[in-house]
């Protein structure tokens, strides 16, 4: 039971929001994180690394579901 009410935390599923502010503003920091990394790494070595596409793809995923609440 304490694994899926952490997994309704985190996936902002609960059936009042508690953090839909604090979750918004850390998604932006980690994306803008991993887009200036992505950007740097591309330019120190010449080719696209996937790291920071995954990063960004994996947080708008959990954003995708913490907005399909029933």
């Amino acid at each position: 039971m304490k694994l899926k009410n952490l997994l309704l935390y985190i996936t902002n599923n609960e059936a009042k929001s508690r953090h839909e502010e604090q979750f918004d503003i850390v998604f932006f920091i980690i994306n803008t994180v991993a887009t200036i990394f992505g950007a740097v790494m591309f330019i120190v070595q010449n080719e696209p690394q996937w790291i920071p596409v995954l990063i960004i793809e994996y947080t708008w995923a959990l954003d995708g579901i913490r907005h399909n609440r029933p």
